[in-house]
């Protein structure tokens, strides 16, 4: 029931070379879902590599943090349909390079210049969150959205009532959520997540 699948090519965001796209390929032949794939895009010669082998949409990071310029060439050559920004923060600091750099730029602001140049989505992580289960960064989320871009939230959920609190916030600029390790050490079951997201199940 999913309706997007969040790839990562890890060796491209560390800058090392892999096969990933050839996975990304095979993964994209699954039928009725969308295909979201980053990690070490830096160029429109990237997205138009990962759009060729199956993404439905291609996540910017680093190269859009450190100049904004850059997304907005990348929508208005592949139509913002197709793009999304990751901002990975620390304390409200946009960290770059696979989590290894913090930067001194405001993340709120970022998103910001983000919807200027005419980006419509991005994906918010709470660095110090993300793998540790300990719920969302249910303060940034809204304000994020605020700042005129669709936002997936990343970073904390474990359980359902984690996209039920992320659901009670009534931020219509909040889009989705992004699930990793609780699904894959079976602390959740997907079934249970989209209940939470529809409004429906007891959390």
């Amino acid at each position: 029931g999913a309706r997007r699948l969040h790839v990562v090519n890890l060796d491209g965001a560390f800058g090392r070379a892999s096969g990933n796209l050839g996975i990304l390929r095979d993964i994209a032949q699954i039928p009725n879902v969308v295909v979201e794939y980053g990690g070490g895009i830096r160029t429109m010669d990237d997205i138009r590599e990962a759009i060729g082998t199956g993404a439905r949409k291609v996540v910017l990071g680093t190269a859009a943090v450190e100049d904004p310029d850059v997304a907005g060439e990348a929508v208005r050559t592949f139509g913002p349909e197709s793009i999304i920004v990751a901002l990975d923060a620390v304390a409200g600091r946009v960290a770059v390079r696979g989590w290894k750099d913090l930067t001194e730029i405001d993340v709120i602001e970022l998103a910001a210049r983000l919807a200027a140049n005419g980006v419509a989505e991005v994906l918010y992580t709470d660095i110090e969150r993300d793998g540790m289960m300990s719920g969302p960064d249910l303060a940034t989320l809204p304000l994020i959205a605020r700042a005129g871009v669709r936002v997936l939230a990343s970073g904390g959920v474990s359980a359902a009532a984690d996209i039920a609190a992320i659901r009670a916030i009534g931020e219509p600029g909040i889009a989705g959520v992004i699930v990793g390790k609780a699904l894959y050490e079976k602390r959740v079951t997907l079934a249970a997540l989209l209940d939470a997201a529809a409004g429906r199940g007891q959390c």
